[in-house]
Formats: C-alpha cells, structure tokens, sequence
C-alpha cells in the first residue's frame, strides 16, 4: 500500500492524491507492481527491499545521487496471545533530494501517531526534521512499551505469589523475551544514530542538532530502563520458581499429616475388626469408647504436628 502525505506547520499532515516536492511518501508491504512505482521515484530496489526483511539490522546507506537509507528497528505490539508480546521490526526511512519515503513490512503505531502530530515548526518539506521526529517518537514509543511491560508484570508477580502451577512464570518468560528484543533493538539504533552524528546533513541547522541529541538521550534512557527491568525480571523468575516449588511442598506435607491423622482410625478399627476377643465388648458404651479413643489420638497427634509446624 503507497500512501502520499504532505503538511505544512501547524496545519498537520493531509493526504494527497500523487507525490510532489516536500511530501511523505508511505509504503506499507508493497506488491511487485508498489515496488516498481516507488523506483520510479529515483529509488534503489535494494532500498525498498531492505525494510521488508523482518531480520534486517539498522544502518545507514548513501547512493552517489545523495539518495539516502536510514534504517531503524521500531517497536511494535503483536498481541497478548502470542510467544513475545511486544518485539521489534525494521523502518526504512528514504531520503532524497526533494522528499522522504518510509517503508515498512507492517503499519506501525509510530507512523500513526506521526499522522496526528501537530507540533509547532513541523513539515513535511523540512526532510531531516522530519526523518528526526520519526527517531523520536520510535525512542519515546520504547519507553511507552517498556512502562506497560512493568504494569503487566507487576499483575503477574500477585498471582505467583500463591501460584503452584508454572503458567506465570512461563508468562514471565514470554516478556523477558519482548525486553531482549527491545535491548538489542535499541542498541543497534544507538551505533546507527552516532553514525548520522558524524553526518554534514544533520548540522545544517541548530535545532536539527538539538533534536538529534534529543534523540539519543531519549534512546540511551530506553537502554537503561531496560537493562534494569531485564535484570529484575530475569530475578524474579528464579525466585518465584522457588516460591512455587516451595508453596507445591507446603501443600504436599499439609496431605502427608492429614493422611497419617486418617490412618489413625483405620489402624484402630483394623485391631478391633479382627477375630479377637474384645475387651468391654459388652458393655453399652464401648462403640462411643472408640470413638472417644480415635479423637484422643488424633487430637494428640494434630496437637504434636501443630507444635512443629507440619500442619
């Protein structure tokens, strides 16, 4: 799909019918026939290609023409449902002489939120203010991601406390493989980033610059905040690992004594059921002096059970 955009400042962003000079070009998993009209805009096909490999790592290219790729890893949301809820797929942001073309496999909530933005001195027209914003807000959604991943966990980490079965922390595991996936993301973004600080076309203007540091501040915030969250997390599994095994123990000897309190009546009853003379087997209370004897014992042994903390 090949959308066209174009805004100017504080007017925000409008769709238009076919690309001209200052405008956005989107591709969104193109067919054959997209990927030929977007090379009719002067663009490598290894270009648009390179975006649509899920695997593909950030870097950057240039064209002798000035044409130039800045390929990102942003995140993005797949589902609660599946193995790694959140994960992280490439953008390519193409830059030429008169517009900028993003690609991508998927549509992405980043491109979406860059839709709706109305900040002040925001266009189109201004290419690498522009390509700056989209780093942004990729950065910014990071961190957006990584505060709902603590919410989640912190709802997991209650119900482990009580838990005797392993779906929460196979639940666990299934964000600590989402946090990989952002760290080695968000890393790779850093070396492609300082890369585009050594690059003339990004100190033209001084607050390009300042975006740019922007930028990788926002980026190397992201880092920490999830190292940190993997740190802890990665600890939490193995202590509640332990914590369910030791909750699976506790239920475990609370049966052993209530069998053993159980068998007390069947050892006394088996004794008494037996081809054997029974002592006061006449008298009229002998069945309720059984009964008496059973709750004896029993209280006895509760009573020994309770003071050792088996019960």
């Amino acid at each position: 799909m090949i959308t066209v955009y174009k805004g100017n400042e504080g007017a925000g962003i409008l769709e238009v019918n076919k690309p001209a000079d200052g405008c956005w070009v989107n591709v969104v998993d193109p067919t054959s026939d997209e990927i030929d009209t977007v090379r009719d805009l002067g663009i490598p096909a290894d270009f648009i290609t390179y975006p649509l490999d899920l695997d593909e790592r950030p870097r950057t290219e240039k064209e002798d023409d000035g044409t130039t790729l800045i390929l990102i890893k942003i995140p993005f949301f797949q589902g609660d449902k599946l193995d790694v809820p959140y994960t992280s797929i490439p953008l390519g942001i193409i830059i030429t002489e008169n517009m900028v073309i993003t690609v991508c496999k998927r549509n992405n909530i980043i491109l979406e939120e860059l839709l709706r933005t109305k900040i002040k001195g925001f266009s189109t027209s201004k290419r690498i203010r522009f390509v700056l914003r989209i780093l942004l807000l990729s950065a910014t959604k990071f961190l957006s991601y990584l505060r709902e991943i603590n919410n989640i966990v912190e709802t997991i980490e209650d119900k482990l406390q009580a838990s005797m079965r392993n779906n929460e922390v196979l639940e666990l595991l299934k964000y600590q493989k989402s946090l990989v996936y952002f760290e080695t993301a968000l890393k790779s973004n850093e070396l492609m980033m300082e890369r585009l600080q050594k690059t003339p076309l990004f100190h033209k203007f001084p607050e390009d610059e300042d975006l740019l540091e922007d930028v990788l501040t926002e980026n190397q915030q992201a880092i920490e905040m999830i190292a940190i969250a993997e740190n802890i997390l990665s600890s939490m599994m193995d202590a509640f690992a332990s914590i369910i095994s030791n909750n699976l123990n506790v239920v475990m000897k609370f049966l052993a004594s209530v069998t053993i309190v159980l068998s007390i009546p069947t050892i006394i009853t088996s004794y008494f059921g037996m081809n054997v003379s029974i002592p006061f087997a006449d008298h009229p209370l002998s069945y309720f002096g059984i009964i008496l004897l059973f709750v004896v014992i029993c209280a006895f042994v509760i009573a020994i059970f309770i003071r050792k903390d088996w019960f």
